[in-house]
């Protein structure tokens, strides 16, 4: 059984409740910590009575500063696909878009010389 949830960076957890009823083990009653289903509720059997398990759930999500990542890269996916879609029918498109894969790949090139300079020169 799940106790409790933490988030951790990027995750949020909220609501839910960790205050299960604690049912030991009982060697004089073998269904002690048997659940069943009771209408709608779930319910425990601690070895004389039946409990009911808490209904309260947690919620698990994204912080913000992730939703806003996800949200970015949604964007800069649906933005390359309609250029690559554009592409297809629009050679000047076409050609503007292997320009644009070029520089990239020459800043690249460009970036790493740089940083190779300045690890050597201080």
């Amino acid at each position: 059984m799940i106790k409790g949830l933490q988030g951790i960076s990027g995750i949020t957890v909220s609501g839910g409740n960790t205050a299960l009823p604690y049912v030991g083990p009982n060697s004089n009653n073998p269904i002690t910590g048997i659940l069943r289903i009771h209408g709608t509720e779930i319910e425990v059997f601690n070895g004389s009575n039946w409990q009911m398990l808490s209904t309260s759930y947690a919620t698990v999500g994204l912080d913000q500063d992730v939703l806003e990542i996800v949200q970015w890269a949604r964007k800069q996916r649906d933005e390359e696909m309609a250029w690559k879609s554009l592409a297809n029918d629009n050679k000047a498109v076409k050609i503007a878009l292997d320009n644009l894969e070029q520089a990239r790949q020459q800043l690249d090139i460009t970036a790493k010389l740089a940083r190779e300079y300045e690890q050597t020169t201080s």
